[in-house]
């Protein structure tokens, strides 16, 4: 199956226009030969004229010998054309030019012009004429028209060959000309996004198919980029609008805590409402983070860094958190250069995937953080010794609000929000991350390119 639609309308060009000029060709087939045909038949004829008027009008009272003698006159200078055969069918009187060798002509009954094979000639075009009470029978060779047509045949053959050929370049060429607005339109869909959602695609000024499409396509974008704004607008300003109300809650709980004296069970209450309270104004904190990143509000201070001397600094504060938790913690670094980026958000980054492999580990476990730089890609793998994740929750771990445990099942301690803050700043840098199961153990291993 041809999966381009310009190939395909360059090859229903070509076919289209090599199966018009085949039909066309047997159609000039068909009137070529009967036109060459004809033209024999005009010759047989005009020998039957010349025949006539060498007899002269007397011819019924001369005798047999002197009719002969007459006829063969006429047709002995023209015997290599013409095979001529001259009966009376009353007396049965029979001539017969010398090419024919007492060979009679074949007749077929009823019919005046026809088709015949003549024994030592081979085909033959007839005429058959009446001349008083004689059948005078003319055949001329039409060898030569079979020879004709054959050479027609080759020269259509060559020429359809050639009308493909060309027929399938220019039928290319037409379909990359028509088609220039549809790839416009899908190169520009392509560079539309969440974060781009203000481009559009360029319409011509003629109005047709295609430009209605644009037209129609801009329409939905226009809405697209309406109904994304609004939704960011409603994060940004649900989040900011939070913020103070959950200050003074807060403030109002630690008054509490501080004038006391309350119950135990209300002191408890108390600080599980205060922990509740940190954890979603971090959860805010990263929603307008995440609506920031969507708006390319967030400016990256992008430098070239030595990544070994980066990681260097960052694996003791890594190490000593691994550590802490009772795990075991491994680092190495292959390469040397120099990439850009914002060690802040870099540093975000890898704290975060720490974390959640952290979360995940065995007692006693290992966290490996590995580093490569080689042709210009910086990559970075965290790697740990849990369970791993079923192949569709490796993509799916990126998405907002997503926690699930080792095990598969939902984790309520985290927010779900910590691998898309990861994604939006390595997207941020023009880099990619992933998850993917660790080889040869258990385990998942996250990684990112920049």
């Amino acid at each position: 199956m041809i999966r381009s639609i310009g190939a395909r309308l360059a090859t229903w060009y070509a076919l289209a226009a090599t199966v018009t000029l085949a039909c066309l060709f047997v159609a000039g087939y068909r009137l070529l030969e009967n036109r060459l045909m004809h033209g024999l038949d005009l010759l047989n004829a005009s020998e039957f004229t010349q025949i006539k008027a060498h007899l002269g009008n007397d011819f019924g009272q001369l005798d047999l010998r002197s009719i002969d003698q007459r006829i063969r006159e006429t047709t002995e200078y023209a015997s290599v054309l013409f095979y001529i055969n001259v009966h009376n069918p009353k007396t049965n009187m029979l001539f017969y030019s010398t090419n024919l060798k007492g060979v009679p002509i074949p007749d077929v009954p009823g019919e005046h012009i026809y088709d015949a094979e003549l024994a030592g000639v081979g085909r033959v075009r007839v005429g058959e004429f009446i001349l008083g009470g004689l059948d005078v029978v003319i055949a001329t060779p039409s060898a030569q028209i079979d020879t004709v047509m054959q050479g027609y045949v080759e020269v259509c053959a060559a020429l359809l060959v050639a009308m493909l050929l060309a027929s399938l370049a220019i039928g290319y060429g037409l379909s990359r000309f028509a088609l220039r607005p549809i790839r416009l339109i899908s190169g520009t869909a392509l560079r539309i996004g969440s974060d781009n959602l203000s481009e559009r695609i360029p319409v011509s000024s003629v109005h047709d198919e295609v430009s209605d499409l644009a037209r129609l396509l801009n329409a939905m974008f226009d809405r697209l980029e309406l109904s994304f704004n609004q939704i960011r607008r409603f994060s940004a300003d649900a989040s900011h609008e939070l913020k103070t109300p959950l200050s003074l809650v807060r403030l109002h709980a630690e008054k509490l805590l501080f004038d006391g004296p309350l119950l135990p069970e209300q002191e408890d209450g108390l600080q599980i409402q205060l922990e509740e309270l940190a954890r979603l104004d971090k959860i805010i904190d990263q929603l307008l983070f995440l609506s920031r990143a969507e708006a390319n509000a967030i400016r990256l201070d992008l430098m070239a860094h030595n990544p070994a001397i980066f990681l260097r600094g960052f694996v003791q504060d890594a190490g000593a958190l691994v550590e802490h938790q009772g795990l075991h913690f491994e680092f190495s670094h292959q390469g040397s250069g120099k990439i850009r980026f914002d060690g802040k958000w870099i540093r975000q980054v890898l704290l975060n995937l720490i974390a959640n492999a952290i979360k995940v580990s065995p007692p006693q476990g290992t966290i490996t953080l590995s580093s490569v730089l080689a042709e210009g890609v910086w990559r970075v793998g965290v790697e740990d010794q849990g369970p791993g994740l079923a192949a569709n929750q490796c993509e799916q771990i990126f998405e907002r609000f997503v926690r699930l445990t080792a095990s598969g099942g939902r984790d309520d301690k985290g927010s779900g929000l910590g691998l898309s803050i990861c994604r939006s700043i390595v997207g941020l840098h023009g880099g990619r991350i992933f998850a993917q199961n660790a080889n040869g153990h258990s385990g998942l291993r996250v990684t990112f390119e920049i």
